[in-house]
């Protein structure tokens, strides 16, 4: 599925807008939801035709009850933002939830001290059936151990919530500046190669690119580009499974999973079977889109300036290790593509001043779908 371009460029607005936001992935548009919703005049600057990095490429897993701490917190408020724009901007979502397979009594083990913690409404123990009914292929793999439900969690397709959301926008009086390029601020304005956009406040969120216009900052938070190993395969056997599914591997990633004792035996497990899954830093898990086709992934590589190349050889680990979980010798290949997003070890959301009137915003951890929504608001409270 591939959205139209937006219109072109409308003239830049004389007069100041309330907000200026640079960049229209999801982070940008967060902050242009919610400063509608305060009634303020906005106006979006994007660098390209239309939305086309981190806010795209991904699985569309809004994956908020194994966040924790304040992630967990924006996930939880983005979750009812979510639910809102899909009736206001007319998209789909899907509420099936994440469902997450244990392949191992330690895995196992994760999830029952993970149930245990955050209780029956965010998290439900299945044994292998339960499993099996959203999940046929759990079946074919007598390893299979259980699992949990996680009903909280929804999912969309990014590529159509995106454009969505910012057509709902622009219907709402948010004044879109496609193919424009921003290429410095200053306090009360964004300077573009179409000229300067005068605003009340600025809001940039460019994601990785945060190095492009703050060099030091980026530095002082030593924020990095994560490269993802992305895959669209045929579904096995046609199969349709309604949730999100994760892994093992997915227990070492998310905070409250990885917070349980027992994912230091997971990870002693996947580091005795394959350690070369770990080299890439895998978190084999998927979803599945409206026509069928399954996105499966990742791994992360961290740079701040990475070659071009692709190394097949990671494809070929993700392929091998999603052949396993559905339980079959050959998965077939309909796309590939590098996802990629900001990274810092310091923090999971850079939120900074670097003069007045201007917050740099970037989520740091790649979960900029599932926190953007709510980080927003807190972001202009301060900001206002």
């Amino acid at each position: 599925m591939t959205a139209a371009p937006p219109p072109d460029s409308p003239t830049l607005p004389a007069q100041p807008v309330d907000l200026a936001v640079v960049g229209a992935g999801i982070v940008g548009l967060a902050h242009a939801v919610d400063a509608v919703e305060r009634g303020m005049r906005v106006a979006v600057v994007e660098r390209d035709a239309r939305a086309v990095g981190a806010s795209i490429r991904n699985f569309g897993h809004l994956c908020a009850t194994p966040q924790t701490g304040t992630a967990l917190d924006y996930a939880m408020a983005a979750r009812e933002k979510w639910l809102q724009l899909s009736d206001k901007a007319g998209f789909d979502i899907v509420r099936a939830g994440t469902l997450v397979v244990a392949r191992s009594a330690a895995e196992m083990g994760v999830l029952e001290e993970f149930a245990a913690a955050r209780g029956t409404d965010h998290v439900r123990l299945l044994d292998r059936a339960g499993v099996e009914r959203s999940f046929p292929a759990a079946r074919t793999g007598s390893e299979s151990e259980g699992g949990a439900h996680l009903p909280l969690d929804l999912r969309v397709d990014p590529r159509a919530a995106i454009p969505a959301v910012a057509a709902w926008l622009a219907e709402n009086g948010v004044e879109f500046h496609w193919h424009t390029h921003a290429g410095a601020l200053s306090p009360g304005l964004v300077h573009t190669a179409r000229g300067d956009l005068p605003a009340t406040t600025i809001v940039h969120a460019t994601g990785h690119d945060v190095d492009r216009l703050f060099p030091t900052l980026a530095e002082e938070y030593d924020v990095r580009r994560c490269r993802l190993h992305m895959l669209e395969i045929d579904p096995p056997g046609d199969v349709r499974i309604d949730p999100a599914v994760l892994t093992g591997y997915s227990m070492l990633r998310y905070g409250g999973l990885a917070a349980t004792s027992a994912a230091t035996e997971v990870r002693r497990e996947i580091t005795d079977r394959a350690p070369e899954t770990l080299d890439v830093v895998m978190n084999l898990m998927f979803t599945q889109r409206p026509d069928g086709a399954i996105v499966l992934g990742d791994t992360h590589h961290y740079s701040r300036t990475h070659l071009p190349f692709d190394e097949e050889s990671v494809t070929a680990l993700l392929l091998r290790e999603g052949a396993r979980l559905f339980g079959t010798d050959r998965l077939t290949v309909r796309r590939r593509w590098r996802g990629i997003y900001a990274d810092s070890p310091k923090t999971d959301f850079l939120v900074a001043t670097p003069m007045p009137g201007v917050r740099v915003v970037s989520v740091t951890s790649g979960i900029g779908m599932t926190t953007a929504l709510g980080l927003a608001p807190t972001v202009l409270d301060d900001l206002l």
